[in-house]
């Protein structure tokens, strides 16, 4: 049975520090995979500032190119919207029955977990591995949730879109096989 980390976002764009959370999850032998889901509608956040879906996962599948065992995934565009996690994971437990899905939150997330569409349902069927987030304190561990212990990344795509709108540099910020494409594409796609 292969463990696949499921760690989904929106990826508006994806940036060094969901590289380094995958990279953290494999060094630590948590998952065989990671997979990153590219979510075309997160119902949690606006969508206006969103770049179209296909983009997102063209810059994510640049993001992890040539990084092992990550994988940029399209498997939510096949889904109805909004994505609501508990849908994915039914559909991914369905057609991948053979595998172990880990469901992979940043600490934020978990705080507002209780929110989410039928959070006790995931946790029946689910581990969950939780990364630092800033403000926000790592659950202690259990048989079903294992904080990830790894250097806090404070990037946010949303700095990322004000520096390219604003002709910055996000020289550090994201993987070098992206920082070619995206100020190109980005600057293209924003109003």
């Amino acid at each position: 049975m292969m463990r696949i980390a499921l760690f989904g976002g929106s990826f508006n764009p994806p940036h060094n520090g969901h590289v380094a959370i995958a990279q953290a999850v494999l060094s630590q032998d948590l998952a065989d995979e990671v997979w990153l889901l590219v979510s075309p509608q997160n119902p949690l956040k606006l969508q206006a500032d969103l770049a179209p879906e296909a983009l997102r996962l063209r810059w994510t599948q640049a993001a992890v190119a040539g990084i092992p065992h990550v994988i940029a995934s399209d498997c939510e565009f096949h889904l109805p919207r909004p994505s609501y996690t508990c849908q994915t994971l039914r559909h991914l437990r369905a057609g991948f029955p053979q595998h172990e899905f880990i469901l992979c939150i940043g600490a934020d997330n978990w705080t507002l977990f209780p929110r989410w569409r039928n959070p006790e349902e995931i946790l029946a069927h689910h581990r969950l591995i939780v990364y630092p987030r800033r403000g926000h304190a790592l659950p202690e561990p259990t048989d079903r949730i294992t904080p990830l212990h790894c250097t806090l990344h404070d990037i946010s795509s949303t700095e990322i879109r004000r520096r390219l709108q604003n002709g910055g540099s996000i020289e550090g910020l994201v993987p070098d096989t992206l920082s070619l494409t995206l100020p190109k594409e980005w600057t293209a796609t924003t109003p």
